[in-house]
């Protein structure tokens, strides 16, 4: 069976393929302070649900942002393990051509958005992810990543808010009926999820002008994604475990590439 792990700076999203088949997926809070053994007891408890054990990982692949977690969790693998994981970068395979400027600077998150999105979509596509930062990720018909953008996540967003102005409660992150709020809740609400509706439509639009992204579609992934307002069908379609599928997209290529 495959272990696939993404950190991220909120969650750590956990999967486990046997073949070709997603057993299960879990996501646990990205915890700093935890150590590789607690890190360890918790994926044991949670590979027993579905009657697996360490002992039925045959590989691992990991993509982390979440740099000062790297050394933990790669520690906690191989211990429990015996297994040293991949760890995915500019580097790792997976059948794209990384046209960025630095292409070290590039989160392996994005790279593996956009190894997802242009695998199991085709391209032209556009990729985005709603998690702490929300990333617009563009890859041509012919599989190059050509960048995209980053701005503030909608949850990230609303929490400075919240500190910033005083006077300003905390909210439950939902989509409002209608984009008018009548009390200071409803407001932020609409704020929020409207605004950030209107900030994906944008940035598509401007993407799609690129002739290498003319007519591309538009995959969204992270647990937020569906609060945003589709109904212009900006969104051509939701795919949670996007970043799950594309760390087992990514762990076939390196297998393939080393034989």
């Amino acid at each position: 069976m495959i272990l696939v792990m993404d950190i991220g700076n909120t969650n750590l999203k956990i999967g486990v393929y046997n073949g070709d088949e997603l057993v299960a997926t879990w996501r646990i809070s990205t915890e700093y302070t935890r150590t590789a053994d607690e890190y360890g007891m918790v994926l044991y408890d949670l590979l027993a649900t579905k009657n697996v054990s360490f002992s039925d990982v045959s590989g691992i692949i990991i993509s982390s942002v979440a740099p000062s977690l790297n050394y933990t969790i790669e520690h906690m693998c191989f211990y429990y393990t015996g297994i040293k994981p991949i760890i995915v970068d500019s580097e790792t395979a997976t059948g794209l051509k990384i046209g960025y400027d630095n292409p070290s600077e590039l989160g392996s998150d994005r790279i593996v958005d956009a190894t997802a999105g242009y695998h199991l979509y085709g391209g032209p596509v556009i990729v985005i992810d709603f998690g702490s930062a929300t990333t617009f990720n563009g890859v041509s018909a012919d599989g190059e990543y050509i960048g995209g953008a980053i701005a503030p996540g909608i949850k990230t967003a609303t929490e400075s808010l919240v500190m910033t102005a005083a006077k300003l409660p905390r909210i439950e992150l939902t989509k409002p009926e209608s984009v008018i709020g009548t009390n200071t809740k409803s407001c932020m609400q609409s704020g929020t999820v409207y605004g950030y509706t209107g900030l994906v439509d944008y940035i598509v639009k401007k993407m799609k002008k690129d002739k290498r992204l003319t007519g591309a579609k538009v995959i969204a992934t992270g647990g937020l994604s569906e609060l945003i307002d589709n109904s212009e069908n900006i969104i051509d379609k939701i795919d949670r475990a996007l970043a799950i599928k594309g760390l087992k997209i990514i762990y076939d290529l390196c297998e393939k590439s080393v034989r």
